[in-house]
């Protein structure tokens, strides 16, 4: 009988159960479709699409990820995980096909704030079902190997999309939209809704009244005040970590450097999370993880504002590595944590709380990221991510003693 793929991975992979690796394996298969984005602006270009009218397609995008995660929490709570991924990758893959026959800037517009609101809805649907299928202490590794996956397959997107564009950017919407139409075939065939587990009576009876208090809507997490702590300290985290996105590019243009720079130091932050990213989650399961959180997270930090210091390719590449290995360390411990907080009945929607935060910080990294940096001037972004990154780790770190007391409790009940 051959091995399975985690014999040959870290002891942290180990043991977990196959629903997780079908996910991991499909995540994969999706993220090497993630090819139009990155290349948007330039097929916009090759449509007669410039100036103001790119920034319409490109806002429609950005607000797409806000409307997504909240609308995929609540399905993935109301009509469950499985038809909630089905819905989001269908639908994803029919805008795709949307946008590139769309005749003019609206429509282009529509099809794009409709690929990222149905490809978003995806992932608190899979972070539940990933909730589901393992215990507390295995849900970070869960969450690693799925943000494992989700790297590996954007590295060779990265590499495949360059390839495809010179010949076409129809090839880019066809691989696109196929990979999500073979992410959902995986999750037809290879999935299934979770069950829920049986209780005894009187705990089902308070557990259903609760789901009743609780409706269908984010009143569950709007009353949870551990809840309402983290997720803006979480946000304000991985705003810092979206600055990567613009930052980077943006000192690289004003250096005078090429884009092909950029595109080196891209394929360096690639190279170091896939190789590095399972041995670090191996070594640091067994720590506290929101101080694991909070160092990664001031690594983060330190690395972004080290880009204002950098006047070469030396020194892009030394900002590069360390916040890379903050990535490299915070990989799945907030997704985790945001999961162990959660009441059974409603991981859907603590997971697309999380998401939809995931989306206003790239959204406010995109925005008020690059305002800052043409208007302000480079200095008070670099000073900005490095204050807000090391203040909110902090506060993350303080709050251990009360996600420990609120995780044992749940455990112990």
């Amino acid at each position: 009988m051959p091995p399975s793929p985690s014999s040959f991975l870290p002891s942290s992979f180990r043991g977990l159960p196959p629903v997780v690796w079908t996910i991991f394996a499909g995540t994969i298969v999706n993220r090497l479709g993630y090819l139009v984005t990155p290349f948007l602006v330039f097929f916009l270009a090759s449509r007669g699409v410039t100036g103001a009218d790119t920034s319409y397609v490109l806002g429609a995008l950005g607000a797409g990820n806000l409307i997504g995660p909240a609308v995929g929490g609540i399905l993935a709570d109301r009509i469950g995980r499985r038809p909630t991924m089905l819905i989001g990758l269908t639908g994803a893959a029919v805008a795709q096909g949307a946008l590139f026959l769309a005749p003019g800037v609206w429509t282009m517009a529509a099809a794009s704030l409709l690929i990222s609101a149905a490809g978003s809805t995806v992932s608190p649907a899979a972070y539940a079902l990933l909730a589901d299928a393992v215990d507390s202490e295995r849900r970070q590794r869960a969450y690693a190997l799925f943000g494992w996956g989700v790297n590996i397959g954007t590295a060779v997107a990265g590499i495949l999309g360059g390839y495809l564009a010179a010949h076409g950017y129809w090839l880019l919407f066809a691989v696109d939209a196929g990979s999500m139409l073979l992410y959902a075939l995986v999750v037809v065939v290879r999935l299934k809704e979770p069950a829920r587990a049986k209780t005894p009576a009187a705990r089902e009876e308070k557990g259903q009244k609760e789901e009743k208090k609780d409706g269908i809507g984010y009143g569950v997490v709007l009353r949870d005040r551990l809840a309402l702590l983290l997720l803006p300290l979480f946000g304000i985290q991985l705003f810092v970590y979206s600055l990567t996105e613009v930052a980077l590019p943006l000192a690289v243009h004003d250096s005078g450097l090429s884009p092909a720079v950029y595109g080196a130091m891209a394929a360096v932050n690639a190279v170091l999370v896939v190789g590095l990213q399972p041995f670090a989650t191996a070594r640091l399961a067994k720590l506290p993880q929101l101080v694991v959180q909070s160092a990664g997270s001031v690594l983060i930090a330190v690395g972004v504002a080290l880009t204002g210091l950098a006047d070469g390719i030396v020194g892009y590449t030394v900002s590069v590595i360390v916040w890379s290995l903050g990535e490299v360390v915070v990989a799945g411990i907030a997704a985790g944590v945001v999961a162990n907080l959660a009441p059974a009945h409603a991981r859907g929607r603590y997971q697309g709380a999380f998401s939809w935060t995931w989306g206003v910080a790239r959204f406010a990294a995109l925005t008020l990221g690059v305002a800052t940096y043409t208007t302000l001037g480079p200095a008070a972004l670099w000073w900005t991510a490095l204050v807000a990154g090391t203040a909110a780790a902090a506060a993350t770190a303080a709050l251990t003693a009360r996600v420990r007391r609120r995780t044992t409790h749940e455990l112990a009940a």
